[in-house]
């Protein structure tokens, strides 16, 4: 996906998805060594490789040419300003992380990450309710700013114990879900096609189950409940689709969006191990836990390797 204009160098708002991304695969490890006896340091390393991205990926991103009048531009722009939601969610990601070692700052870091968070999906909000856009430019990205927003700090903060919260704002993210899939649904089946740059974002489609799902587990402490079940069956029926999609995954010309991606399939992973190992559980949970973590793996590590290839490497 291409978005720098002659003479100037400008990183586009969906580079932070590679950190996204790897925070989500960090997470998978961290779950699959707390329930399987994977290792640990795959996930510390993930996530210390999701920090430095987000940390690089930050510091480039506001060093670009315009100042404050560019990245307000971004923001207001159709396609990409969805994007820079993904900034305090992969905070708050990270910060979640290490409550465990450090409880205070971390504790603090959430609680900034949901500010930022909300003005970002209030201005989102606001954006779409009082600017009419094309079809065209509306995309899976969509439902970053509310949903994935929401539900991703509805997880960090029951992680660093305010469940209450954490409960409202899953009602939040999931309310968002149900408008702004029906929207999406109308805009995938309506047209116009989604172009090949955009198409990797259908993925993010089927990323709120999940991602809820993990949340509540969070909420909830592991205990199973029927929202589990719930969540469950409707993270099956919005993944099956992509089996069908494949050849048109497998098609389309690679770009860094194909980052979207990477954290649906790595929330679904995490979700469907724990799942597995708790209600399934014996050989069989476990066998099936570590093929998911295979796959996630292998595919995620697939899409890193692919954007290499990006790269404007010097020639000798």
């Amino acid at each position: 996906m291409t978005t720098t204009e002659p003479g100037t160098r400008r990183l586009p708002l969906n580079f932070f998805g590679i950190a996204f991304g790897t925070a989500g695969l960090a997470g998978t490890w961290t779950t699959s060594g707390q329930l399987l006896g994977a290792p640990t340091a795959v996930g510390e390393t993930l996530w210390a490789a999701a920090a430095l991205a987000w940390g690089i990926i930050t510091v480039v991103y506001l060093r670009r040419p315009g100042g404050l009048r560019a990245i307000a531009g971004d923001l207001r722009h159709p396609v990409f300003g969805p994007f820079a939601s993904l900034v305090p969610a992969v905070g708050s990601l990270l910060a979640a992380h290490l409550f465990q070692w450090y409880p205070v700052a971390s504790g603090i870091a959430v609680w900034v990450m949901l500010a930022l968070s909300a003005a970002l999906g209030a201005w989102f909000v606001s954006s779409v309710l009082s600017q009419p856009r094309a079809p065209a430019a509306i995309h899976g990205g969509y439902l970053l700013p509310t949903v994935a927003a929401s539900l991703i700090t509805a997880q960090s903060l029951a992680t660093i114990g305010h469940r209450d919260v954490a409960i409202g704002l899953l009602a939040v993210g999931i309310m968002f879900w149900m408008l702004i899939a029906s929207v999406l649904l109308v805009r995938y089946i309506t047209g116009p096609p989604v172009p090949p740059a955009l198409f990797p974002t259908i993925a993010i489609f089927s990323a709120p189950p999940a991602v809820a799902g993990n949340a509540w587990w969070a909420i909830s402490d592991g205990q199973l409940s029927t929202a589990d079940t719930v969540f469950a069956a409707l993270m099956i029926a919005l993944l099956l689709p992509h089996l069908f999609l494949l050849p048109m995954y497998a098609r389309t010309p690679f770009v860094i969006g194909f980052w979207a991606t990477t954290f649906t399939v790595a929330a679904s992973a995490t979700y469907s191990i724990r799942l597995l190992t708790t209600a399934t559980g014996g050989t069989f949970g476990s066998a099936a836990s570590w093929l998911v973590l295979l796959g996630a793996t292998l595919t995620i590590g697939a899409v890193a390797v692919r954007s290499l290839t990006l790269v404007p490497w010097p020639r000798r």
